[in-house]
């Protein structure tokens, strides 16, 4: 192996390593926060960790970026914020839908898609996964795409109103204790 390509290789992994400590030692205060902690927040992820389906990045994300900051009023706020949006187009006579509007938040638009598509494997027999099947299941690659962005949508609003008032989301398992 040439020297200048062993070198770069080294500097590369002791970047790794001090990275994997970080996210290491990042894990371990939340788990200790998870079991210590009495804010408000912290039970919201506990709550959201009590669902099958949901993990503890997810979680931790969707409560600390996005939930707990924030109270919505509506659905339609949820939506607008992570992102989930239909940006409607409308000139003279023409009126069309044009995707969604991606001016909300980024990650959490991206942890909901991911995790829609897990919601679909753990929740096979909740009302989401079940409307999902029935209007996307047997559609083609791009069409099962556009719906995942739509069932990643209902879900967080799924969410948002359990963690509000503590209303499961319709046919969703709990994860056995």
């Amino acid at each position: 192996m040439p020297p200048g390509l062993q070198s770069r290789l080294e500097r590369e992994f002791i970047c790794y390593q001090f990275v994997d400590e970080q996210v290491k030692a990042l894990e371990a205060e939340r788990r200790q926060l998870l079991r210590t902690s009495t804010e408000p927040n912290v039970e919201q992820v506990r709550q959201l960790l009590r669902l099958r389906g949901i993990g503890e990045n997810s979680a931790w994300l969707f409560v600390m970026e996005f939930f707990s900051w924030r109270a919505f009023r509506t659905r339609r706020q949820v939506g607008g914020l992570a992102g989930l949006t239909p940006t409607p187009y409308q000139s003279s006579e023409q009126s069309r839908e044009q995707g969604i509007d991606k001016s909300g938040n980024s990650p959490i638009r991206s942890m909901a898609i991911e995790i829609a598509w897990g919601w679909l494997r753990h929740q096979p027999d909740s009302e989401l996964s079940r409307w999902f099947q029935t209007r996307f299941g047997q559609g083609s690659k791009r069409l099962r795409k556009i719906g995942i962005v739509a069932l990643a949508r209902k879900l967080l609003i799924a969410l948002w109103r359990y963690l509000e008032d503590g209303e499961l989301p319709a046919g969703a398992q709990l994860k056995p204790i």
